[in-house]
C-alpha cells in the first residue's frame, strides 16, 4: 500500500467514525495481490448520519467532487459511485471514490459482518471488505479486474495453512480462475470437487484433468459476467448523462 497519503486518508475516516470498508485496488494489495493504485475505493453505509461524517472527512481532505453525481443518499442507493479528488497539499491529486451498493454482492450490513480488520502501525486498523466479497465485486466488464481475481485466489491458496476448514476449500473451487490450480485442487480434494461441480460444471473437467476445457469454460463464465455488468450499468450511465445535461442547462 502506498503508505503516506493512503494512510492519512484512512486515518481521517477512522477519526470521524465513518462506517466504511476499503475495497478496490488498495484492498487487493492488502490481500497479497499487488497492484499499483493512487485511488482509494470505499463502500460506505448509506445513512444520513454516516454521510454527514463522510462530508466532514471530505472537507478535511479538501476533496472536490469530480464527474457525477453529487454525494447523496439517493445517488448511492441507486448504485452510483461518487468521486472526489483531494486538493490538500499533502494529498494533492489523490482520488477517493465511495459507493453504497455494488452489483453481485450483499448489502453493506452483510459485508460488514464479514469484514477483515488489518492492523496498521500509524493508524491502528484498516477495515477491509472480506476476500470472498472482494472477489465478487471484481467481476466487472473491466479488463484489469479479471487477472486481479486470479491473483487474489492464487495468493490465498499459496499462503493458506496446512490445516484449513472445508468452507475455505469450497471458496477456492467456486472462485479460482487458474486451470492448473483447479486441476491440482481437484486431485487433492476430490470429494469437495465433485460436490462443487453441481454448481460449477467446469469442475467436472478439472477432475478429468482437461485443462483446455477448463480454460474454455472459464472464459464463458467471464464473458457472461462482463455482459451482466454492462447491462447493470446501462441505466445508471443514462441517468448520469441526464443529470449532467440538466446541470449544464442550469449553468
Amino acid at each position: 500500500m502506498t503508505r503516506n497519503p493512503i494512510l492519512k486518508v484512512l486515518s481521517t475516516f477512522l477519526r470521524h467514525r465513518v462506517k466504511a470498508l476499503l475495497i478496490g485496488g488498495q484492498a487487493c494489495i492488502l490481500y497479497g495481490a499487488a497492484e499499483f493504485s493512487r485511488d482509494i475505493d470505499l463502500s460506505v453505509l448509506i445513512s444520513t448520519e454516516n454521510l454527514e461524517a463522510l462530508r466532514k472527512v471530505l472537507r478535511e481532505l479538501e476533496a472536490e467532487p469530480v464527474f457525477y453525481p453529487d454525494l447523496s443518499v439517493e445517488a448511492l442507493l441507486k448504485g452510483h459511485a461518487c468521486h472526489f479528488r483531494c486538493q490538500r497539499k499533502d494529498l494533492k491529486g489523490l482520488r477517493v471514490d465511495v459507493i453504497g451498493v455494488m452489483r453481485g454482492v450483499d448489502d453493506f450490513h452483510e459485508l460488514w459482518k464479514r469484514r477483515e480488520e488489518i492492523k496498521a502501525p500509524e493508524i491502528g486498523r484498516i477495515v477491509v471488505i472480506g476476500l470472498s466479497d472482494l472477489v465478487k465485486s471484481k467481476k466487472t466488464q473491466r479488463d484489469k479486474d479479471w487477472p486481479m481475481i486470479r491473483r487474489l485466489i492464487e495468493a490465498d491458496i499459496h499462503t493458506a495453512p496446512d490445516e484449513l476448514p472445508d468452507d475455505r476449500i469450497r471458496f477456492w473451487f467456486a472462485e479460482c480462475r487458474t486451470p492448473e490450480l483447479l486441476i491440482l485442487l481437484a486431485e487433492e480434494y476430490p470429494e469437495i470437487a465433485r460436490m462443487m461441480a453441481a454448481n460449477r460444471p467446469l469442475l467436472d473437467f478439472a477432475i478429468q484433468g482437461s485443462r483446455d476445457e477448463v480454460q474454455r469454460l472459464l472464459r464463458e463464465e467471464e464473458d457472461k459476467e462482463r455482459e451482466t455488468d454492462r447491462e447493470y450499468w446501462k441505466p445508471l450511465r443514462k441517468e448520469l448523462e441526464e443529470w449532467r445535461l440538466k446541470r449544464d442547462c442550469k449553468n
